[in-house]
C-alpha cells in the first residue's frame, strides 16, 4: 500500500485517531493517540508504506456526531479490505440506525444466514475503521454488551450518546 495520513483529535470519550489513504477513505481508527495500534488493525498487506501526520476529512464528521450529528459518519468513506462476506457485513453495519442496535443473531440473518452467530461477531472484530463502520451497534442476545476493540466503557457511552437523540426514542 502507498502513503497514508494518520491525525488524532479530541473527543469525550477520548483520543480518537484515524488513518486514511490517499482518497481520503478511512482504513482504520479508533479511541486511542497509539498510532501502531491503529495500524495493527489492518492487515499486514494492507499496512502504509508510511504515514505522514496530517488533517483527514473524515476528522470534521467525528466532531459533528459528537455535537450530535450521529448522521455525519454515513457520508466518511471508508477503504476496506476483505472477503466478500466480510465486505458484505461491513456494509451492513454502516445500515444499522444509530439507536437501534442489533444482536449479533439478528445481524447474522440480516446477511442471510442466522446460524452464523460467530462469524457475524467476527465480521465485526474485524472491522478497521471503528465508528464509521459502526460495529459498535451489536450486542449480545439480551442486550449485553459483547465484546469491542476499544473498550466496553467507550461502547456504552456510544450506544447512550445514539439512544439519547430525540429524534431516535419515538
Amino acid at each position: 500500500m502507498t502513503d497514508a495520513i494518520i491525525q488524532t483529535i479530541d473527543t469525550p470519550d477520548g483520543p480518537f485517531t484515524i488513518l486514511s489513504d490517499a482518497d481520503a477513505g478511512v482504513l482504520a481508527s479508533g479511541w486511542t493517540d497509539d498510532v501502531d495500534r491503529i495500524v495493527g488493525r489492518l492487515r499486514a498487506a494492507d499496512r502504509p508504506a508510511a504515514l505522514t501526520r496530517g488533517e483527514t476529512d473524515a476528522a470534521a464528521a467525528v466532531l459533528a456526531y459528537y455535537e450530535g450529528d450521529l448522521d455525519a459518519i454515513d457520508a466518511v468513506p471508508v477503504a476496506q479490505r476483505g472477503t466478500h462476506m466480510q465486505l458484505e457485513g461491513w456494509q451492513a453495519l454502516r445500515r444499522i440506525t444509530p439507536g437501534r442496535p442489533l444482536t449479533y443473531a439478528e445481524f447474522a440473518a440480516q446477511l442471510g444466514s442466522p446460524n452464523a452467530v460467530r462469524a457475524a461477531a467476527s465480521i465485526c472484530a474485524r472491522n478497521a475503521p471503528a465508528l464509521f463502520v459502526p460495529c459498535h451497534r451489536v450486542l449480545r442476545t439480551g442486550g449485553a454488551l459483547g465484546g469491542f476493540a476499544w473498550g466496553l466503557d467507550v461502547k456504552r457511552r456510544l450506544l447512550d450518546r445514539e439512544a439519547g437523540v430525540p429524534a431516535l426514542v419515538a
